[in-house]
């Protein structure tokens, strides 16, 4: 069948924002550290990263990304864009072994080699591109009882997580990365819309008359915000090299399954391009989870036991 154009733009769309928000992790990090060598720190609650012109750069470097990646929602399915966020955590590892001293070993090499193939995979079986000639369509497919459902056991989640934050999310990583990813499923779903509607109005179908497009476009701020937030919180307080392949993982595996019960993209599929595009996705999942073991290996006794006062495990850090 063959890959089509709509899907080869997502792609290199997809790709080059991995690039820029891989990158920002690292910058938006260096920045943190050095608001918190001088005030509160993010994971303390503290804001004095706001004045930190290193941090700000990693945020362009993130928004330059979403940006590519929200036109690559409009051009292809999220099964095919979401997973390609691999790229980033690839991106951001090597970064961090080289300028974060974060080691970046062989076995975490291999980890990236996984994630590659794994994300090669995905695209070339990934499912063609639903035709959608209104916004309206897209509102019909959230306001079907199964995404309704989805929707509000998300939202009670991330209530729960909220509230339950300030205890919890200096010592269990899950906490923040939980919120982070839950809205995040909800977001990419806003986003695919707003995307499809800035993409129609281009053509001439102008879907900013619409108020579901307006719908959509506040959820993809709102949410947005309080991702940033808690994105900030966890980087601040757990290892860079940890951060982003759990957030990887959560966020992509449910923005997969909001993504199926909402859009319905495996209903053109036969059960082995799906059995495939699972194979690709377990890849990907594989190279994360190498990533995140092997992230000390080699590491000097020395260096050990010095990281283990500000590196320890993620379910017993607590903050200095």
């Amino acid at each position: 069948m063959g890959i089509s154009s709509d899907n080869v733009h997502g792609f290199i769309l997809a790709v080059s924002s991995s690039i820029f928000i891989g990158s920002s992790f690292i910058i938006k990090k260096k920045g943190l550290m050095k608001a918190g060598a001088v005030g509160n720190r993010a994971g303390s609650g503290g804001y004095s990263y706001l004045y930190e012109p290193m941090w700000w750069a990693g945020m362009i470097s993130m928004i330059v990304g979403e940006i590519a990646n929200f036109a690559a929602y409009a051009y292809a399915p999220a099964i095919l864009v979401t997973p390609l966020g691999a790229l980033s955590i690839i991106f951001s590892a090597v970064l961090a072994h080289f300028i974060l001293e974060e080691k970046l070993h062989i076995f975490g090499m291999l980890g990236c080699v996984l994630c590659v193939v794994g994300s090669t995979t995905i695209v070339l079986h990934a499912p063609q591109e639903r035709n959608i000639e209104s916004v309206k369509e897209v509102w019909m497919l959230a306001t079907e009882p199964g995404f309704l459902v989805y929707s509000i056991i998300v939202l009670v989640l991330i209530v729960v997580l909220v509230r339950y934050a300030p205890k919890y999310g200096q010592t269990h990583m899950v906490v923040y990365v939980g919120i982070c990813s839950l809205m995040g499923s909800l977001t990419v779903m806003s986003v695919k819309a707003v995307g499809i509607a800035l993409k129609l109005t281009f053509s001439g179908m102008n879907q900013f008359k619409y108020f579901e497009t307006w719908f959509f476009t506040a959820i993809v701020l709102g949410g947005s915000i309080l991702q940033v937030n808690y994105l900030n919180k966890a980087l601040d307080t757990f290892n860079t090299a940890v951060v982003s392949p759990v957030y990887y993982v959560m966020f992509t595996s449910l923005t997969i399954l909001a993504s199926m019960i909402m859009f319905k993209e495996w209903d053109s599929q036969n059960a082995s391009q799906i059995a495939t595009e699972l194979c690709g996705f377990v890849t990907i999942l594989s190279g994360t989870f190498l990533l995140h073991k092997t992230r000390d290996m080699g590491s000097s006794p020395s260096s050990s036991s010095s990281s283990t006062s500000s590196e320890v495990p993620i379910v017993s850090r607590s903050p200095k």
